[in-house]
């Protein structure tokens, strides 16, 4: 976010929160927006954080689905948001402000997932929005996001646990479109 805030693993105090909150709410309803989320947010390069990680981040969020979240909701995105600022500066490993084919890999192999060498070129070449090679912050997120929800989709249907599913199209179709990516 563009309100810095380094302690490690622990949530900054309640009124710190409310204050960057208060900033946030430009209009003063007293609920964030798509669009007051993604000003507030940085992804280093100074460019507009994406919004399509946005809208995923913000669906995640918005418990009453009002399209906005409140400042509870802000709290737990505040601490989702840093969390992933500390895993991402682990995996940027030469301190770039993006992360490389390199860094994704290892970054995928933590989480656990083994993928090919030309899956992973696929997946940065998927959420590099400049076409540099390289994903940034908010592309990150919006890349872990979706392949954990991809995942959690198929492995409803992975019911012996062994990466091979046999669906029919129709089963296809709704898998990938109740989704959210």
């Amino acid at each position: 976010m563009s309100y810095r805030y380094s302690a490690p693993s622990s949530m900054p105090n309640r009124d710190f929160l409310w204050r960057v909150f208060q900033n946030v709410d430009k209009d003063r309803s007293g609920a964030i927006s798509a669009q007051e989320l993604q000003a507030a947010l940085s992804n280093g390069t100074f460019a507009p954080f994406n919004p399509e990680t946005v809208r995923l981040m913000l669906g995640m969020f918005d418990r009453n689905n009002s399209g906005t979240i409140d400042f509870d909701e802000f709290s737990a995105l505040w601490k989702y948001v840093t969390d992933w600022q500390q895993c991402f500066r682990s995996f940027d490993r030469d301190n770039s402000g993006n992360i490389d084919f390199d860094e994704l890999k290892q970054a995928f192999m933590n989480f656990g997932y083994r993928l090919t060498d030309p899956t992973v070129h696929m997946m940065l070449r998927k959420f590099d929005r400049l076409g540099k090679g390289t994903i940034y912050f908010d592309d990150f997120i919006q890349c872990c996001i979706v392949l954990h929800n991809l995942t959690s989709a198929f492995s409803q249907f992975d019911t012996d646990r062994d990466g091979v599913i046999t669906i029919h199209y129709e089963q296809f179709l709704q898998m990938v479109l109740n989704t959210k990516v």
